[in-house]
């Protein structure tokens, strides 16, 4: 009968090699868009984490020959679940970029109290924002964004191997910054909306002191409703471009950041 003996040291180094990987796949799942909302269930995400990291574990460098219960994997594996986070907050940014942006447009038409349940969050949000959420969704799958973040994921690992090195904390400072980066992407997104809006409450003002008899809260609040859709219509294609130049960047900046 032939036996085959396995040392421990090279069964920590098997299990090693799938399961620190296989952190930061997860956690990258887990905090970026389209996966991480509540419509998709924990089995697929835990699913989807599990095949990415069968594909990408063997092709990995040799990972650290290290204990798996001692303190030193513990630190591995936060860092790993920290880089994954990292990767998928830069992906929530871009997308909340046009949440923001609609919530803008929906204040200055007078739509801001027509809200609706969030299925993803949970939350009341306004509707114009979840119309502007669901055409980026549709725009990241035709633009092949699903691939282009596997291609990130699977090389990170090449430029931030599985070990003591993590992110630099220059990088955590940079996550901080993108907020201001989120918020001004978001004016320019509804930029063309609040220019014609803005347009149109300074007409509304002037007839207000040509004509003073007229009524403008009774006849300027149902007219910039309706003109605020018509205007959303029209711009809703300036979605297109800004959401390549966004994207870029946010990719740009993912790039850099694994690097």
């Amino acid at each position: 009968m032939i036996m085959f003996e396995i040392s421990i040291d090279l069964l920590y180094q098997w299990i090693g090699q799938y399961f620190w990987p296989f952190c930061r796949i997860a956690a990258f799942f887990t905090a970026m868009p389209v996966l991480s909302t509540q419509l998709v269930p924990t089995r697929i995400r835990l699913g989807l984490a599990v095949a990415v990291t069968i594909v990408v574990a063997p092709v990995l460098d040799p990972v650290p020959l290290i204990e798996l219960l001692s303190m030193e994997s513990f630190l591995i594996i936060l860092q790993q679940v920290l880089i994954g986070v990292a990767m998928g907050f830069v992906l929530q940014l871009l997308f909340q970029v046009f949440v923001v942006g609609g919530q803008i447009v929906a204040m200055q038409n007078g739509l801001g109290f027509a809200t609706l349940v969030d299925p993803v969050n949970g939350v009341n949000v306004a509707s114009i924002g979840q119309l502007y959420l669901m055409t980026v969704n549709l725009l990241f799958f035709a633009f092949n964004g699903h691939l282009a973040v596997m291609y990130l994921i699977g090389s990170s690992f090449e430029h931030l191997p599985v070990g003591n090195v993590g992110l630099p904390v220059d990088n955590y400072l940079e996550l901080a910054r993108l907020a201001s980066w989120m918020f001004t992407g978001a004016i320019l997104v509804a930029l063309p909306s609040i220019i014609a809006l803005l347009v149109v409450n300074v007409s509304f003002g002037v007839i207000s002191r040509v004509a003073p008899q007229m009524n403008i809260i009774a006849v300027g609040f149902p007219f910039t409703m309706v003109l605020g859709l018509v205007i959303i219509w029209i711009t809703l294609s300036n979605v297109l471009p800004q959401y390549e130049r966004l994207s870029a960047d946010a990719f740009d900046y993912l790039s850099e950041m694994v690097r």
